[in-house]
């Protein structure tokens, strides 16, 4: 179990550090540069921008770069702590990691953290805590590592990143993987594949896929493991991934997944179907070599024996030998021991443990040691007891080492809980503190508003009552006129009538009289008569001139109805310091327009003035009345606050204009914004309905 792990591990690693250097570098701007790099003197630029490009030169060796890149990072420091300068101090971590400048990578992480606090940026600190800890993780610095991905993943968990939160619970999955806290380390794998679920980050998901499968082998839930990576093996096919042979690796996987389970002919198939890769050899030695490792052991397994298996066993130690990759070559030895042992051939099988071990011993990795001792302690009967002893030694020291780690991370987890607790704890009360210190004010200013306004209300309340009765004189005032005039018509009709009737036609009669009198002789009498009828003639002029005026008299408004209004919008101007500008049509025929339409076109001025007055806070209103079309158009606007039409609730004041336009079969338009004024335009046909209880005439309505 050990040794398969050990394999399955360091894959892991070298997948996750090849994916995070081609991740950095498909971030790192690589044009050429266009400046002469011959000279070794400093070049005087005045922009960042350039010593970075020449930093991630392809053209130039690494002492350039590095020497270029620390240009950058020293003007940095002297500029402002804003983001830009932040998001370049990041460009310079990368190229100090791509060229592998390590501790130039850390000191350039620790001040952007630095610089990120200073400057409360929450997402360049998560940012920080990140290359830090891909730093430990890199210098397998696993708790300190995990320490600073859990920084991130509280703060990336704030703001709801989902998927820069995933991305930091993998790689702390991974890290807990290694520490064999298997449990953990799949609860993290699956958090970060919920996280993924709703996005589009198919590399993020396929990682989180493979892990869980690892994991999941290592439990022996083989269906869970193929369940998980088959589902990792659809991405791959269907999209483009970052990874290095993410096809090949896949593969390999589940062929592990296929070995654990002792289904070693499907195991085999994957094994050879990854190998089939293109290029994988020269691509992807380690990975290839892995395969080749695998693919023998599973045949083994199976039952075959031969010479086919010995050298896929010893090809696959030669590329690892050519690798250096130590853990591998002492992985590989084991298993090709337990081959020999397992057709008899003793003296090899011991001779290749023994390599094993002796690897395993200089790499000082104390987990490598367990497997060769076990299987010295079988194969060997003369050292037995030592090599017992040995790997009794050894296996509880690395569990007691493991026990601490894993009490280690919990620790660190809870003081990282704590920490985060109290800054939240802290953060709310500033809230409350804040959030009550705003209340008193806004206590203190809602009871200044109110009584304020209750002292408008009153004011506002008493000259609602004086225009009410101002109103009621005015309805009085039209009533008594309305007499008046009916008197007036009457008695003016009757005037005219006898004038017409009684008078002309006896003035008339007489004249033809003294006509006739002009066949009579004497000189004298015909003078005289002709004198009386030129007189009597200018009298029937005259009276028919009289009567025909007294019944073309055209009549002033009814009850005066300019001045009312008029003395309306001066009680304005004078009572309050708004502005009044007025523009009245002359033209207006009054005499066509009902007292009905006169009440209320003078009633929704006022309403409009008292709206204004209480709610508008205008410096200037302005009053239209015209004519057109056969049509009276009233226009009242002001400058004040406005307010939102669809938003606004009809008040009384509003529902009261709707409700005397719709009497007068009029049309309201009310156009009004924030901070734009008002305009309230109402459209009333000249021919409105007839005044109630006013009687029909042929002649023309009075007003």
């Amino acid at each position: 179990m050990s040794s398969e792990k050990s394999g399955i591990n360091l894959t892991i690693l070298f997948l996750r550090y090849i994916g995070l250097i081609i991740f950095i570098l498909l971030t790192t701007c690589c044009e050429k540069p266009t400046f002469d790099t011959s000279s070794k003197e400093p070049i005087e630029i005045d922009s960042i921008d350039v010593y970075l490009r020449l930093a991630g030169s392809d053209t130039l060796s690494d002492i350039d770069k590095k020497r270029f890149n620390n240009n950058a990072y020293q003007a940095i420091l002297t500029a402002s702590n804003d983001s830009m300068s932040r998001v370049n101090l990041f460009k310079v971590a990368n190229r100090f990691f791509n060229i592998e400048a390590f501790e130039n990578y850390k000191e350039v992480s620790f001040k952007a953290l630095d610089r990120s606090v200073e400057a409360n940026d929450t997402i360049s600190e998560a940012k920080a805590y990140v290359y830090l800890g891909d730093y430990y993780k890199y210098k397998i610095a696993k708790d300190s590592a995990f320490t600073y991905y859990l920084k991130a993943e509280k703060i990336y968990a704030k703001i709801d990143d989902k998927v820069n939160l995933a991305s930091v619970k993998i790689n702390n999955a991974e890290i807990l993987w290694n520490q064999n806290d298997y449990y953990a380390s799949e609860a993290a794998a699956l958090d970060a594949l919920k996280l993924l679920r709703n996005t589009d980050d198919v590399q993020k998901t396929y990682e989180a896929l493979v892990l869980l499968g690892i994991i999941s082998n290592a439990l022996k839930n083989y269906n869970d493991a193929l369940l998980y990576l088959n589902r990792a093996f659809n991405i791959v096919e269907n999209s483009p991934l970052q990874s290095p042979s993410p096809y090949a690796t896949t593969l390999n996987n589940i062929g592990n997944v296929y070995q654990g389970a002792e289904k070693n002919d499907e195991a085999i198939l994957n094994f050879e179907k990854a190998l089939k890769e293109k290029n994988l050899d020269r691509e992807n030695p380690l990975l290839y070599s892995v395969l080749l490792d695998n693919l023998a052991y599973s045949k083994f397994k199976k039952g075959e024996k031969g010479k086919q298996i010995v050298e896929l066993f010893e090809e696959s130690i030669r590329i690892k030998s050519g690798l250096n990759y130590l853990s591998g070559i002492c992985f590989s030895k084991t298993r090709l021991g337990e081959y020999y042992y397992s057709i008899g051939q003793l003296d090899s099988a011991i001779y290749q443990t023994k390599e094993a071990l002796k690897i395993a011993e200089e790499s000082q990795n104390a987990i490598l040691k367990l497997n060769p001792l076990k299987q010295l302690s079988s194969y060997d009967a003369l050292n037995s007891q030592k090599y017992s002893d040995q790997y009794i030694r050894i296996n509880d020291s690395v569990q007691l080492t493991e026990r601490q780690l894993k009490d280690k991370f919990a620790r660190i987890q809870f003081e990282t809980d704590e920490i985060s607790l109290q800054k939240d704890k802290l953060e709310e009360k500033n809230r409350t503190l804040l959030l009550f210190f705003v209340g008193t004010v806004m206590i203190g200013l809602l009871l200044f508003v109110i009584r304020t306004q209750r002292a408008k209300n009153r004011e506002l309340m008493l000259k609602q009552a004086q225009q009410k009765a101002n109103e009621e004189i005015y309805n009085l005032m039209i009533a008594q006129q309305n007499k008046i005039e009916e008197g007036r018509i009457r008695e003016k009709k009757r005037i005219a009538q006898e004038l017409h009737d009684g008078v002309l036609s006896r003035l008339f009669g007489a004249r033809l009289n003294l006509d006739s009198l002009n066949k009579m002789d004497g000189g004298e009498a015909t003078e005289k008569r002709n004198n009386y009828l030129t007189e009597l003639k200018n009298i029937e002029q005259d009276i028919r001139e009289i009567s025909h005026d007294l019944n073309r008299e055209k009549f002033v408004l009814i009850n005066n109805f300019l001045a009312i209004l008029t003395n309306l919008l001066e009680e304005q101007a004078n009572n309050f310091e708004t502005e009044v500008v007025t523009d009245i049509d002359d033209r207006i025929p009054w005499e066509k327009v009902s007292n009905n339409l006169k009440i209320n076109i003078y009633r929704i001025v006022q309403e409009a003035l008292q709206n204004v007055n209480k709610y508008a806070k205008a410096t200037k209103i302005k009053v239209i009345l015209r004519e057109q079309d056969g049509t009276l158009k009233l226009e009242v606007t002001d400058n004040g606050e406005g307010f939102s039409v669809n938003k606004k609730s009809k008040g009384i004041g509003l529902s009261n204009m709707v409700s005397r336009t719709q009497e007068c079969d009029g049309q309201l338009e009310i156009k009004s914004k924030k901070g734009k004024g008002t305009t309230i335009c109402i459209t009333f046909p000249t021919e409105s309905k007839p005044d109630e209880g006013q009687q029909s005439s042929a002649e023309p309505a009075i007003a």
